[in-house]
């Protein structure tokens, strides 16, 4: 694959054969700025483009030599060589494909002179946002990206088979040529493509950078790549022309696809599952996705999109293609078909309905994995539930469709969970007699949860209580209507509805009548309170806690009301119901003092309040009068 520089060729074809000059029939100039900046987001989709070219041509002679071995000759092993020259910008791409006749020159690079600017562009206009954007694939307008940097572009081809060949010269503004080449100026068979680089365009001239490109966009097509790095250098190969996901999953062992998941992810521990498949049937395409162990830097960053590469027929088109929810963002991996067209943009190919097919099969394997994970390695499905668990609780409330399966993936701290964790489908299955919801608490900081007096009536009785400390949490427990039939319900919302659920010691006594006593205190409480409350009542959810706060049984819990209000998502909060503990020694010694000192028991039920939010986390409204009145409350019981 020796290389001619295109001044010396057409030295020796104005002496052997005439020129053939062609313009353009359309506004070759408009199509490239439309092309460039309409179509292609950046650069180096010229060599993208380029080797994924060379790679047709070398598939190509691959199935025609099935027919037409001798097509082949000495020379069976396809490849694709790239030949750098930094100090006169030169770049040069060489295969040994099937190669291209004079007709097929003008046929395959004459695209746009043969189809129009006008109509074209006016195809690409009504394509937008809809299926038709293959059409920029159609119109093989991906071989003109290398006019994004280069001022002239000459391509030398011979045909396998052919005893002719021929060069195709042009500088993308308006004009092509096509002349006879001596064979010996040309490939054996095959193409080579020399560019005449721009200068700022020189860095295609270093190795460093067509290197990381190939890696990283080309590395898997299915020919070898090789690099020469300046001339008279010998070619070193830069891509053996497999890819691990073509492999049987029985053929590659856990080291490569570790290997292939750091490569991939730029990440350095150990992927907790691996998803290999094919799916065949209406749509043909492999995935190949890991579910890391370790959380990314940026999981939480809200811009941050999934990481999931697209290939098309071994050839990358993007690493952003929307083929993951957002709940699935951690996942690392890449999706190769052919059943998009090669040339399409990397925008554009976003827009193809095939891309929504894979993403819903994409999605469905991974959770499926994670639920053969669930079921046979508890403990490996743990770690990842404490990296990821927070954002796939996110699909609980985004992903409606799955929202079921998602809920039984879930884990959960909770009243019952002791240092490990419980699934709903636990949950349930231990549900007490006379229990019909599945109760939960909300707040930010386990420990505190586990200590709310809030719980403390589900505790005597045994009933489990969830206690989720993930703002996602608020959200999704108020999407979700129900799992297995059970509805949620927030302990600090409504009333406890306790009643029908026997207390684990035994006692099935019914609960006394508050005394009248108790009864005028709470009520002079509703008075005293009334601007700060929207009721003030006994309760049968406390049994150890004086007071508690919850929220009224219709609107968001405490929880939820103050995630929205720190997000100024809630203009004010309702008024929250104070309920009082009657068995409480405290309550009954207050509920004495009736009628011997009204200021100490305005004082007292101010304090209980303050007391109340304290315990639900937040501070007191006026810390000056709490101080004030705690202050009077304790001289008047030393002076007692």
């Amino acid at each position: 694959m020796t290389s001619t520089t295109p001044e010396e060729i057409a030295m020796t074809t104005a002496v052997e054969t005439p020129v053939e000059n062609h313009a353009f029939e359309a506004d070759v100039s408009r199509l490239l700025h439309l092309m460039v900046h309409s179509i292609y987001s950046d650069k180096d989709v010229f060599l993208r483009e380029l080797i994924s070219n060379a790679a047709d041509a070398c598939e190509k002679l691959r199935y025609e030599a099935i027919a037409a071995p001798e097509l082949l000759g000495g020379d069976p092993s396809s490849r694709i060589r790239l030949s750098l020259d930094e100090e006169n910008l030169g770049f040069v791409l060489e295969d040994n494909g099937i190669g291209m006749s004079r007709d097929d020159m003008i046929e395959a690079l004459g695209t746009i002179a043969r189809s129009g600017t006008r109509a074209f562009m006016e195809m690409v206009e009504a394509a937008k946002g809809k299926d038709g954007a293959q059409l920029i694939g159609q119109f093989g307008i991906g071989f003109y990206s290398a006019f994004m940097v280069a001022d002239r572009v000459d391509v030398v081809s011979r045909r396998a088979g052919s005893n002719e060949a021929w060069m195709w010269s042009s500088d993308g503004k308006g004009a092509y040529t096509i002349a006879s080449v001596p064979l010996e100026q040309a490939p054996a068979r095959g193409t080579r493509i020399t560019l005449a680089l721009m200068e700022d365009a020189k860095s295609y001239a270093s190795r460093w950078t067509v290197e990381r490109i190939v890696k990283e966009q080309s590395g898997h097509v299915p020919v070898p790549i090789e690099i020469v790095e300046k001339p008279g250098e010998e070619p070193k190969q830069i891509a053996d022309g497999s890819a691990l996901w073509t492999k049987s999953k029985n053929d590659i062992t856990t080291e490569e696809y570790t290997d292939f998941y750091r490569g991939l992810s730029g990440q350095f521990d150990e992927p907790a599952v691996t998803v290999h498949f094919r799916a065949e049937g209406r749509h043909e395409y492999t995935g190949l996705a890991f579910v890391p162990s370790a959380q990314p830097f940026d999981l939480f960053d809200p811009d941050r999109k999934g990481r999931i590469k697209l290939y098309v027929k071994r050839v990358f088109i993007t690493d952003d293609a929307d083929l993951l929810p957002r709940y699935l963002r951690f996942v690392r991996g890449l999706v190769d078909t052919s059943d998009l067209p090669l040339n399409v943009s990397r925008e554009m190919i976003q827009q193809s309905p095939i891309l929504a097919a894979i993403r819903k099969g994409l999605t469905s394997r991974i959770l499926t994995s994670l639920e053969k994970l669930a079921d046979s390695d508890n403990d490996a499905f743990v770690k990842v539930w404490e990296a990821f668990g927070t954002v796939l609780k996110e699909g609980i409330y985004e992903d409606y469709e799955r929202r079921a399966q998602l809920m039984a993936l879930s884990r959960f701290k909770s009243t019952a969970s002791g240092d490990g964790y419980r699934s709903l489908a636990d949950y349930v299955k231990d549900m007490k007699e006379g229990q019909t919801a599945i109760y939960y608490l909300a707040g930010g900081n386990l420990a505190q949860l586990a200590a709310s007096p809030h719980i403390e009536g589900f505790r005597a009785r045994g009933v489990e209580v969830l206690l989720l400390t993930d703002p996602v949490d608020s959200f999704w427990v108020t999407n979700a209507p129900d799992f297995d039939g059970k509805s949620f319900k927030s302990v600090s919302q409504g009333t406890a509805d306790l009643a029908d659920i026997k207390k684990t010691d035994g006692d099935t006594q019914p609960k006394p009548e508050t005394s009248q006593l108790v009864s005028d205190f709470i009520a002079f409480a509703r008075t005293t309170l009334g601007e700060a409350l929207s009721d003030v009542r006994a309760s049968d959810r406390l049994t150890e806690s004086a007071v508690c706060l919850v929220a009224p049984e219709h609107g968001p819990d405490r929880q939820l009301e103050k995630i929205l209000q720190a997000g100024g998502r809630l203009d004010a909060a309702a008024k929250p119901v104070l309920e009082i503990n009657p068995d409480h020694a405290l309550i009954t010694a207050l509920a004495g003092t009736a009628g011997k000192d009204g200021a100490f028991q305005t004082d007292a039920v101010q304090l209980l309040l303050d007391q109340a939010r304290i315990l639900d986390g937040d501070k007191p409204e006026d810390p000056r009068a709490f101080s004030d009145r705690l202050s009077r409350v304790l001289e008047r019981a030393l002076k007692s």
